[in-house]
């Protein structure tokens, strides 16, 4: 989750791209989910070339809003795409998208909140149990946190040991039923069911096992670090499900 972007740099959205975005917003009310679908694409195609952040604020079939803290974010796929699970652990590892579809995986429901409000209820998420990469890396026991960068080139985030092994904590390769697209973090991302959705780091690239928790993009920008959902940021949102 990226609620302010920092300064963007490139040409805005021209007025009639953004009349356009509002038209198809419109058409979300009543579209079949092949529309949506299509919607969505443009819209975060739209919003990776927005440096005004017009975009971020519209909703959309899905009810997700599409958010970067950088100007642009290159593409990954199976041929390109590798994760990294290094630092304090026995046996690094470097996973392609094929090693990563061929592990266990977890298919789990739940409610997606953003810090910001909004909510999407019902949400299917796909992937690896982080816990499960966390076990064949072999983690030291100097290991207390887990850091999470992304190939953004910028967004970062952090969780506890004890919490990077909960159940309901995956590497997702897909979302909805289908495989992750890039406007939602594909091919891999982070997904942290109980916490705001900040904590699920998009376009997920290394993890890494250190000894002290480090704050994320966001937490040294004033959010909280243990982002549970209800009990943190200020709010009194009702807990995922």
């Amino acid at each position: 989750m990226n609620p302010e972007p920092p300064e963007k740099h490139g040409a805005p959205v021209g007025r009639r791209v953004f009349l356009g975005t509002l038209g198809l917003g419109a058409l979300g009310v009543v579209a079949a989910p092949t529309l949506q679908r299509g919607m969505e694409a443009f819209l975060g195609g739209a919003a990776q070339r927005d440096p005004t952040g017009l975009t971020d604020l519209l909703p959309n079939g899905g009810g997700f809003r599409y958010y970067s803290v950088t100007s642009s974010v290159p593409h990954k796929d199976a041929e390109t795409y590798r994760l990294t699970v290094d630092g304090l652990v026995d046996r690094p590892t470097t996973y392609s998208l094929a090693d990563l579809r061929a592990l266990p995986q977890t298919r789990m429901v739940r409610d997606v909140q953003c810090v910001t409000g909004w909510r999407v209820p019902g949400t299917a998420f796909e992937g690896v149990r982080l816990s499960d990469l966390l076990a064949a890396a072999g983690v030291r026991e100097t290991a207390d946190a887990v850091r999470f960068t992304c190939f953004d080139g910028a967004y970062s985030e952090s969780l506890t040991l004890e919490q990077a092994r909960r159940p309901d904590v995956l590497v997702a390769l897909r979302m909805r039923d289908e495989d992750l697209g890039h406007a939602h973090g594909g091919p891999v991302r982070l997904y942290v069911a109980p916490m705001y959705f900040y904590k699920s780091a998009k376009w997920l690239s290394g993890i890494t096992l250190t000894k002290n928790v480090r704050p994320g993009y966001w937490e040294e920008r004033g959010y909280d670090v243990d982002a549970w959902v209800g009990r943190s940021n200020g709010r009194d949102d009702e807990p995922t499900t």
